[in-house]
């Protein structure tokens, strides 16, 4: 069984909370399934479930290199430099992280609202960038945008693989079908 959940901001990528953020047992009543790679609390979008060791491992290990999209809204204007940085790869404290696909988007006009909001400076612009990648480094997107000199204000994962979040609301998960049935263990 594979589930796709559409994440809010505020919750863990685990069944049970732990101080002002809630867990997954709040919107999945379901046995013996278990989060295929982790999504930050203050994230948002996309996050996969599954009953399955061997596709959680499949989906998860960055050995695989599943690619990762994501909609980030920063603050500043992302110009072609910062793009271009983030498409070679940026230098991290813990390494150079492999090059990325990035680009500038507008900001998506059926996007959920945020609860709470993100904290917008009135005399700093905004701008939205659309970034892949294939790696799972702890908090990697919101770190590269700030080695480039946009930090992340909203965070949103789009897809992960064949998998999007687009058509789910806020909130809600479906079962979905399986990416690589011949790794099924059931």
């Amino acid at each position: 069984m594979l589930i796709r959940f559409n994440k809010p901001y505020g919750v863990l990528s685990q069944f049970t909370p732990e101080g002002k953020w809630r867990g997954l047992k709040d919107f999945i009543a379901l046995p013996d399934v278990y989060v295929a790679g982790r999504l930050d609390a203050d994230s948002e979008g996309l996050l996969l479930l599954t009953d399955d060791g061997q596709l959680q491992a499949r989906i998860a290990d960055p050995r695989f290199k599943m690619e990762k999209t994501y909609l980030a809204q920063v603050e500043g204007m992302a110009g072609e430099a910062a793009l271009q940085a983030l498409c070679n790869g940026v230098m991290l404290k813990d390494g150079m992280t492999l090059p990325a696909h990035a680009r500038s988007v507008d900001a998506p006009a059926d996007l959920w609202a945020r609860d709470p909001p993100i904290r917008l400076r009135q005399t700093l612009p905004t701008s939205w960038i659309e970034l892949t990648i294939r790696e799972g480094r702890n908090r990697q997107v919101r770190r590269m945008t700030a080695a480039v000199g946009l930090p992340t204000l909203r965070l949103i994962r789009t897809h992960i693989g064949p998998y999007e979040v687009q058509d789910l609301p806020l909130g809600t998960w479906q079962e979905t079908e399986l990416p690589f049935p011949h790794l099924a263990s059931r």
